[in-house]
């Protein structure tokens, strides 16, 4: 397996919190947190049509309104959207997505049943993981196979 060594994150600044790569950073400080579609999109990498359906389909909390009716997300909203990122990135379906967010406003007495989806979701990760290891390995097989047979031919 290759290991590609990382830098690590940037301790926070004073518009940010995190000080390492579990705690993102925000571009501006709690308070002044106001932004928009538009500038969530670019933040996230999202589509702002994926935003308000995350919305539409109940995947994101509330979202406040400014006075004329426009989006204004705040810095707990990115982290939403970070950890919904990382949900999506373990292969979760959007309907358990969904679910979870709703056990999240229902509060505390979901405690349970948030942990047990999570923890479905990690051993699922898991084998995924395994899996993709196993494959790492039959291609690093291959290639050894390539570089020695081009090698053995004197074409290298």
């Amino acid at each position: 397996m290759t290991v590609i060594p990382s830098s690590p994150a940037p301790a926070a600044g004073p518009a940010g919190r995190g000080t390492g790569p579990s705690e993102p950073r925000h571009p501006r400080p709690d308070g002044r947190d106001r932004y928009t579609i538009g500038e969530v999109a670019s933040l996230t990498g999202l589509t702002a049509h994926t935003l308000r359906w995350y919305e539409r389909i109940g995947l994101m909390p509330h979202v406040d309104r400014s006075h004329t009716g426009q989006r204004r997300f705040s810095n707990r909203d990115l982290d939403w959207l970070a950890f919904v990122a990382k949900l999506r990135l373990t292969g979760m379906p959007v309907a358990d997505m969904v679910a979870y967010a709703e056990m999240v406003r229902v509060g505390e007495e979901t405690v349970d049943a948030r942990r047990a989806l999570l923890e479905r979701t990690r051993e699922d990760t898991a084998a995924r993981i395994a899996e993709l290891r196993d494959t790492l390995a039959v291609l690093d097989r291959k290639i050894a196979y390539y570089h020695d047979a081009v090698a053995a031919s004197g074409k290298d």
